[in-house]
């Protein structure tokens, strides 16, 4: 069967098991359809109280681990018992969690211990590089979603109401917001930032919109310069749009080859029916 994903490394074997380390949502799920899909051998590590269980229950005891939030022992330990050759980080985990109600294992204290920050990307980094050093490759978040990411130009008709203009700014706002490490998506109108993201993620932020009153606002979801594609990926979907539709939030820009849709034709078809612009603007 031909790959059509162009985020696999080169030479990679197809037949050999890829784990899924599998959080919250959709996420999850239409990466593991498009995996099986295109022919691949996969496995999954769910997290308790946070993976969708009908997702669990499409595979074996034999192709499934459950771990807990915060044992990375465990993690390791799981990956090695699948006989994972690749593994893919996909879907979120309760924010809260990583701050309280969770009770790390002394092989992530000792990680923490390393780091002199400790924020999302250094976390998953030093996770990442753990899982390396038992030999496996920690995959590309968006390999198997080809046909899920953002393309360039207007998605959800012929033309959106988008100009140049307001595009320039919320874009050079975005990815100054990414750069600080701060979020990665924006709310903006008429040359004015409405909100930014935070920890407190993309939705929260969307629904808090409608406070301002602001008119003609724009939705830009960008990455960073240097983004490590392995464990922070970018997306967007039908509860995006809702939380978009709450906060008044009428048009989306989003970043070419670097945010996921979930799903695709499922987004493309809800923004429709809200009536929302759904425009690609390529990466700098």
């Amino acid at each position: 069967m031909a790959v059509a994903t162009k985020f696999l490394p080169a030479g990679f074997d197809l037949k050999k098991p890829i784990a899924v380390i599998a959080g919250q949502g959709r996420y999850p799920a239409l990466l593991i359809e498009s995996a099986r899909a295109q022919g691949a051998n996969i496995k999954l590590l769910s997290f308790e109280q946070e993976t969708d269980p009908k997702l669990i229950e499409t595979f074996s005891a034999q192709d499934h681990r459950s771990i807990t939030v915060g044992k990375l022992g465990q993690l390791l330990d799981a990956l090695k018992e699948v006989g994972a050759a690749g593994a893919v980080m996909a879907g979120q985990i309760t924010p809260r969690k990583l701050f309280s109600g969770m009770i790390p294992d002394l092989k992530l204290v000792a990680l923490f211990a390393k780091l002199k920050e400790r924020n999302a990307e250094t976390i998953f980094g030093a996770i990442t590089e753990e899982i390396e050093s038992l030999g496996i490759t920690m995959l590309d978040a968006r390999v198997f979603l080809d046909e899920h990411l953002t393309t360039a130009g207007c998605l959800t008709g012929w033309s959106c109401d988008v100009s140049d203009t307001e595009l320039e700014f919320g874009t050079h706002m975005a990815r100054e917001m990414a750069r600080l490490d701060i979020g990665q998506s924006v709310v903006t109108a008429k040359g004015t930032v409405i909100a930014v993201e935070a920890f407190e993620g993309t939705d929260q932020m969307l629904q808090r919109c409608v406070q301002t009153g602001g008119k003609e606002m724009l939705l830009i979801k960008t990455s960073k310069h240097a983004q490590d594609f392995r464990f922070d990926v970018p997306c967007f979907g039908i509860q995006t749009l809702e939380s978009m539709a709450k906060g008044g939030v009428q048009k989306a820009a989003l970043e070419v080859d670097s945010v996921i849709l979930i799903d695709r034709p499922a987004v493309v078809a809800h923004a429709k029916k809200l009536g929302i612009d759904i425009v690609g603007f390529p990466k700098k």
